[in-house]
């Protein structure tokens, strides 16, 4: 009969100082929230119906109406561009054989428009070269350093 007593619905109650009131404000001074209730004196924030807009910074211009809309790249990105064995041999094939030339750097990059003059160039390793050369760069693969060096020729980094 005592087992029936202690699982009925209507003598169910959370445990002792699990449960905690909810703060009344207003309810008079004291209660130590009457008054102004928390809020402070005057301004948007005291008033009902106050909500902030997502992303206001108290008047500054927001951050998502100071950067640009379209094309943002921060400053800190640095644009890497690859050029590949193949492309190398191809243009190599295009010049002349009279010009016994087996250098390729910057000047080869630019009159090739294979690079601007400020990018930084990585060699990549598709393709093979047929002539050993000396290739400047910032950066190269390992595939196209171990080609290279196969080949005979010479991978120098540029600063």
């Amino acid at each position: 009969m005592m087992d029936e007593f202690y699982f009925k619905i209507d003598h169910l109650h959370p445990n002792k100082g699990s449960k905690k009131e909810k703060l009344r404000l207003g309810r008079g001074q004291g209660s130590g929230k009457g008054g102004t209730c928390g809020r402070g004196h005057k301004g948007a924030k005291s008033r009902s119906g106050f909500s902030k807009k997502k992303g206001f910074e108290g008047g500054q211009m927001p951050l998502q109406k100071r950067i640009p809309k379209f094309g943002f790249k921060g400053n800190i990105r640095k644009k890497i561009i690859g050029i590949n064995l193949d492309t190398i041999q191809n243009c190599i094939n295009n010049i002349s054989k009279k010009q016994e030339n087996n250098i390729v750097n910057k000047e080869f990059y630019l009159k090739n428009n294979l690079a601007r003059k400020n990018d930084f160039v990585k060699i990549l390793g598709r393709g093979e070269l047929h002539i050993s050369l000396k290739i400047h760069a910032n950066q190269f693969s390992k595939k196209a350093l171990f080609s290279i060096k196969k080949i005979g020729g010479k991978a120098v980094f540029m600063e």
